[in-house]
């Protein structure tokens, strides 16, 4: 048995992801978001988070998937990646489960559309349910923390 993970299970479209809870500060309703200019199409702004401006990414554009208008379901998923705080929009947060990190294998290339760089693994869960793990790290790679990191100022 590998180590028990808590993971925030969310979906884009059809596909159910995860994302460790340890890494998870807060899950928000859509609120109004700031657009910022010169920014990625995917860099949606920035919300002001109880007095902390924090940088919001909508996930299925930065996957390349179609955008679609939030909906009653959207959610603001608030992450921690080495000390910068970004929002993920996603379609909706629907749970927490314990997994078994022994459950989760290396992605293949390409996941409903998705580079193999943006994720960590896929977990099999019972039922025959997969579960899509991301790679947070590469989903905010280097060149995108440098524009995030000045639309906090």
């Amino acid at each position: 048995m590998g180590e028990e993970l808590k993971v925030i299970v969310f979906a884009l479209g059809q596909e159910e992801y995860g994302i460790e809870v340890d890494k998870v500060r807060t899950i928000e309703r859509m609120s109004p978001i700031t657009r910022v200019p010169k920014t990625a199409a995917f860099i949606k702004g920035v919300i002001n988070l109880r007095g902390v401006v924090v940088p919001v990414i909508d996930l299925r554009g930065r996957f390349g998937l179609d955008e679609t208008e939030p909906t009653e379901n959207s959610r603001i998923i608030v992450v921690a990646v080495d000390e910068l705080e970004v929002g993920f929009i996603v379609d909706s947060a629907n749970d927490v489960i314990d997994i078994d990190s022994d459950t989760i294998e290396s992605p293949p290339e390409i996941v409903g559309g998705i580079k193999a760089k943006y994720l960590r693994g896929i977990a099999k869960l019972s039922e025959g349910r997969l579960l899509i793990m991301l790679n947070l790290s590469e989903v905010l790679n280097k060149s995108e923390i440098i524009q995030l990191e000045q639309l906090e100022v």
